[in-house]
């Protein structure tokens, strides 16, 4: 699985030491974080690109992000993309929320997902909430969920 930051520069080393080097070096420079994670999804034509992110806000200092980038030709109803999108972010929350806890990080997990149920995404909203809650993890969706909504966003337009 292949990271890079938002600058573009390829992850070298495995996500999980990434990670730890960049909270390490945040404490060091007296940065308190917490991490988001989300990932969002656009359909172009018989292809679904999925961009996952991982939100590091600094207290009062701004953020940067970490990105994974991924396509596939699998045909899904909005439901199904939805929750892909939500499995793809829980993945990685479990994968990280081990170190984070060690670090005293607080992690939110976003969900690309309108609370408005004038929006089509709204029918996956019970089952990804219920899913990111029942994993242990807090939740959050549109308008809050920034990670995904904009983070992510930005990365599959």
């Amino acid at each position: 699985m292949t990271w890079r930051k938002f600058s573009g520069e390829v992850i070298q080393t495995p996500i999980l030491e990434e990670v730890e080097h960049a909270i390490e070096r945040e404490t060091q420079l007296g940065n308190k974080l917490k991490v988001c994670i989300g990932t969002d999804s656009q359909v172009k034509g018989a292809i679904t690109d999925f961009a996952t992110v991982i939100v590091f806000i600094r207290e009062q200092r701004g953020g940067f992000m970490f990105i994974h980038q991924e396509r596939t030709s699998q045909k899904m109803s909005i439901k199904e993309r939805m929750l892909t999108e939500v499995q793809k972010s829980i993945d990685t929350a479990y994968r990280l929320c081990d170190l984070l806890d060690l670090y005293d990080v607080d992690l939110e997990v976003h969900a690309d997902i309108n609370t408005n149920p004038m929006f089509k995404s709204n029918q996956a909203l019970h089952e990804a909430m219920g899913y990111i809650l029942s994993m242990g993890f807090v939740f959050k969706a549109k308008p809050e969920a920034f990670a995904s909504s904009y983070c992510a966003n930005k990365m599959v337009q």
